[in-house]
């Protein structure tokens, strides 16, 4: 992907192959950049993968922190048809998904992919947390609760901070989930304005004739947000996804 893009249209097919062409050239992400509204499709991407990755973290924690610390009525069974739900192809639901953005008019906007993203991520990062808060020693919490605090307090003041590392790895996890996403985008949205990344580069590709290199290109400017993401968490990374997968 890196020579390809590198590559101008006369070395792109060339045999033998070179990992190196003798003229490497940063056209290709010059020209994807600037044509075809990439730059556009890159600000929806980003729109929606921190709004989708903000309510992920959210939404999720407040569930793994019911399940994982308090009592309540179908607590498994919940749990149990979270984790079912976990486990559907996310293909089997798109027509589903479809007739409800439909009725809540909710087609062709950006918002109509947060929703799906969100519903779509919430199951595994609720597991990963769930898994996490598990073992947190239930001394801090009953030392807590004889000072007065209440579930809330508990929960923000005490179990957020403790499970930095597991909100990391859901963060990466619902960030990768919505940012290269396909077939629901390419599904709900219709407006050329409203598209993101992976339908945005789609476009890139012709019905006759595709550029790689400007393909190439295009592709290596929507993953380095991801790399970049992963990079900073990679230490709380690890540690969070085997802390979280382990349920005690």
């Amino acid at each position: 992907m890196v020579s390809t893009s590198l590559k101008g249209p006369v070395y792109v097919f060339e045999y033998p192959p070179r990992f190196m062409p003798p003229e490497p050239t940063l056209h290709n992400f010059v020209v994807a950049w600037t044509s075809k509204r990439f730059d556009r499709y890159f600000l929806n991407s980003v729109l929606v993968t921190i709004s989708t990755t903000l309510l992920v973290v959210l939404f999720s924690s407040m569930m793994a922190f019911a399940f994982a610390r308090l009592k309540f009525v179908f607590k498994r069974p919940l749990f149990y048809g979270i984790m079912i739900f976990m486990m559907m192809p996310a293909m089997t639901l798109i027509v589903p998904q479809f007739m409800l953005a439909s009725t809540l008019n909710l087609l062709n906007s950006l918002s109509g992919l947060v929703l799906v993203y969100v519903a779509q991520n919430l199951p595994l990062s609720t597991f990963l947390l769930t898994g996490f808060l598990e073992q947190v020693p239930r001394e801090l919490e009953e030392a807590a609760r004889i000072d007065g605090a209440s579930s809330w307090t508990i929960y923000w003041r005490i179990m957020l901070p403790l499970c930095k590392p597991a909100l990391a790895t859901a963060a990466i996890f619902s960030s990768l989930g919505a940012w290269d996403e396909y077939p629901w985008a390419l599904t709900v949205l219709n407006d050329p304005l409203k598209r993101t990344l992976p339908v945005g580069i789609a476009a890139f590709h012709g019905v006759f004739y595709s550029d790689w290199g400007l393909v190439f290109a295009a592709s290596l400017i929507a993953i380095a947000p991801i790399i970049t993401l992963f990079i900073l968490l990679q230490r709380y990374f690890i540690k969070g996804a085997i802390s979280g997968a382990i349920k005690g």
